[in-house]
């Protein structure tokens, strides 16, 4: 590899570590601490979401102008946002419970969301750049960085809420965050390039997008879901403490972070599984949903052993749809006129990300909504409907 390429590795490991540890921290604990100040689960749905639509619009906007921003000042000032931003969450706890807490926690979350989509955007459309010939393995790899930060994530944060109290994983996190930004100014080459004239609606008057699309917002809804509802069903249910919620979230991003290196490198050697991998691996998806509760006309009892089993299999599955969806989009692109260039592949990585925040958004909302108002298993068992629709349009 050439000394931009390990350099750009550096960065984008960087990047995909520390922003995806400070944004993983709220599962174990963050939703019960937000109905003791008065929000109802629906509400809490709704702080999850509103991070989803920030960061839908921030994508889809910076997607389109990273050339004219400059996706490295795009990506510094993302991380530098979003630092800001975790350690001011830290201080929520100090505001007063209601009204004040939560309009606090929507204005917070809602810039970060802004930030992480900066440095998200900047990050895919750089990578897919510096490495036109090995995007899914590239990717792949920086997965176990991103899968790194989801396993630390939520047991650091669960241990140092239970240890220390709500502000100290934020502040602590918040900071880590903060180093990385004179560590890629550093490290990150700069890259010119020309605007181009295309638009994401031309990206999307094409069906194989458009398809592609649709399982990528499966995905980020059952993941959003989980991130609103699953510590309070697990604590409910198995009366288990935030630290061992954080474990137990251990069982869905570990074999993400395994998974995702192998897809991404066989996946750019046999690019003509690409698509079998992404229906099989919906099939999986859908199937560990309806498992995971369990789905209630199944008749089968709720145990621990089987929601964790069932984590690691939505985790494994998530891999093997994810990997290959990025670079697919990238060749029908091209394959249909697209100018080869940073610009499509800002586009792209906007695309990307704002249907993967739409899914966010969905997940959490509906998810928490369901689960108030019938029950997490049945709420589950909607996210498997979708994982199947997506399987058998595909």
């Amino acid at each position: 590899m050439t000394r931009q390429q390990v350099l750009t590795l550096m960065s984008m490991a960087s990047v995909n570590f520390s922003s995806m540890i400070c944004y993983s921290i709220l599962g174990p604990f963050f939703p019960n601490e937000a109905i003791k100040k008065g929000a109802s689960q629906t509400t809490v749905g709704l702080i999850f979401g509103c991070y989803a639509v920030c960061n839908l619009i921030g994508s889809l906007v910076l997607g389109k102008y990273i050339v004219q921003i400059g996706a490295k000042f795009m990506l510094v000032a993302g991380l530098f946002v979003s630092s800001g931003c975790t350690i001011m969450f830290g201080l929520l706890d100090r505001a007063p419970a209601g009204p004040a807490f939560i309009t606090l926690c929507f204005i917070v979350r809602s810039v970060d969301a802004v930030g992480f989509a900066a440095a998200m955007t900047s990050s895919f459309a750089l990578t897919a750049k510096i490495f036109p010939n090995n995007v899914a393995t590239v990717l792949g790899s920086l997965e176990i960085f991103t899968g790194l930060g989801l396993i630390l994530g939520p047991p650091v944060g669960g241990w140092f809420y239970q240890s220390f109290g709500y502000e100290v994983p934020f502040m602590l996190l918040g900071c880590f965050l903060l180093v990385m930004v004179p560590f890629n100014i550093y490290i990150l080459p700069s890259i010119d390039a020309v605007p181009s004239k295309d638009s994401f609606f031309r990206l999307l008057t094409h069906f194989k997008i458009v398809l592609i699309c649709y399982a990528i917002f499966t995905l980020s809804a059952g993941l959003g879901f989980l991130d609103a509802t699953l510590s309070l069903f697990a604590i409910e249910k198995f009366k288990l403490t935030p630290g061992y919620v954080g474990l137990i979230m251990l069982g869905l991003s570990l074999p993400y972070c395994l998974a995702s290196p192998l897809m991404g490198y066989f996946t750019d050697k046999y690019p003509a599984t690409r698509r079998w991998f992404m229906v099989m691996g919906g099939i999986i998806t859908a199937l560990g949903f309806c498992l995971l509760g369990p789905a209630p006309f199944l008749h089968i009892p709720s145990q621990l052993w089987l929601l964790v089993l069932m984590l690691g299999l939505i985790g494994f599955s998530l891999g093997m749809t994810a990997i290959p969806t990025f670079p697919e989009i990238i060749t029908c692109a091209y394959q249909n006129g697209f100018e080869e260039g940073l610009s499509t592949l800002g586009m792209v990585s906007g695309l990307f990300g704002a249907v993967w925040s739409m899914g966010m958004f969905y997940g959490p909302i509906v998810g928490g909504l369901i689960t108030q108002h019938l029950s997490f298993e049945w709420a589950a068992v909607v996210q498997a409907g979708l994982g199947f629709l997506a399987v058998s349009i595909s």
